[in-house]
């Protein structure tokens, strides 16, 4: 029997009527959410890892809905361990899958299920590797997304692809509506079509050519600062590519405060222009507006550095903010 892709002489009686033995892999609601798509299926899930929790934190949505179901439940500091390679052993598992994981996982752990492990990526590999995927394909620009299923490697979201599925990115996405409204329903069904393929054999690996993609780091406080002297679509495209998490944001009166919900306004010509750059160059009942290079930012939604979200009229007031002040530094 091939432990990375052959078939296992059981498939060849009852392939319709067999399910496999699978490990999850994960963290959060995208993990729970594959656990649940694997077990409505009626696959049996033999055991869930999570990464253990730091600090007071909520209970993780995966471990949550693992002790609920009463599913085998274990969180090791590190997967490399003795104990962690011996209760994968011990699971006879046929697969396992990772799904939004941030842990490292070693090699030595990956192969010990028959058939290997299969990984998710919000993002059309070798493009977009790293931990903020989502968000810097909103901030670059881009117009079209995806998933990807591929075979973890020791390096980081660059082993051979499995399968691979397009999303567009619409112009006015957020990371949060890009990221729940498509790649997370789309990579739900691409880590069950994948782990089908790979435990019936149907399925081939092709190596990345991690030179024609791009590898982004962790989005620092830095990078989401908005400068409201750049052009309309950096601004626009940096805001919407935060909104929700980590948020771009300026400072105002020493205070750090998020921009999310805004759209952008096109200046046709010269006569559209109103106020300076960086200045609030208009207001409404229900938003104010921001001068930018090509046009202005509408803004309808903040956030203070208490975690508070509130409408950007209330928050005007709150400020003293009023029409022609700087927003911000």
């Amino acid at each position: 029997m091939n432990r990375m892709g052959g078939l296992s002489t059981h498939l060849f009686f009852d392939w319709a009527g067999f399910f496999m033995r699978v490990v999850i892999i994960g963290q959060r609601v995208f993990g729970r959410a594959v656990l649940e798509a694997f077990l409505s299926r009626g696959d049996d899930v033999v055991a869930v890892f999570v990464a253990p929790e730091k600090g007071k934190v909520r209970s993780d949505a995966l471990k949550t809905s693992a002790l609920e179901r009463k599913i085998p439940l274990f969180q090791f500091e590190n997967l490399s361990s003795k104990a962690a390679l011996e209760t994968m052993e011990r699971l006879k598992a046929d697969i396992a899958v990772m799904a939004y994981v941030v842990q490292f996982v070693p090699q030595e752990f990956t192969r010990i299920p028959v058939y290997g492990t299969i990984q998710f990526h919000p993002s059309l590999l070798p493009r977009y590797r790293g931990p903020n995927a989502v968000n810097w394909a909103i901030i670059c620009g881009e117009q079209e997304s995806g998933v990807t299923v591929f075979r973890p490697t020791d390096e980081m979201d660059e082993g051979p692809v499995i399968l691979q599925k397009a999303v567009s990115i619409h112009p006015d996405d957020t990371a949060g509506t890009l990221y729940y409204e498509r790649l997370f329903p789309a990579g739900v069904q691409a880590l069950l079509e994948a782990a089908d393929n790979v435990v019936s054999g149907s399925y081939e690996e092709k190596a990345q050519d991690v030179r024609a993609g791009s590898y982004e780091s962790w989005l620092k406080e830095s990078d989401v600062h908005i400068n409201w002297g750049n052009h309309i679509n950096q601004v626009y495209n940096l805001i919407r590519g935060c909104d929700p998490t980590p948020g771009a944001w300026v400072s105002i009166d020493g205070e750090k405060c998020v921009i999310l919900e805004c759209r952008k306004v096109l200046h046709h010509s010269f006569q559209d222009v109103r106020g300076k750059v960086g200045t609030i160059v208009g207001a409404d009942e229900n938003s104010f507006s921001v001068g930018v290079q090509g046009g202005e930012i509408r803004i309808s939604m903040v956030r203070t550095s208490s975690g508070d979200k509130i409408p950007a009229v209330d928050f005007m007031r709150m400020k003293g903010l009023t029409v022609g002040m700087k927003l911000g530094s």
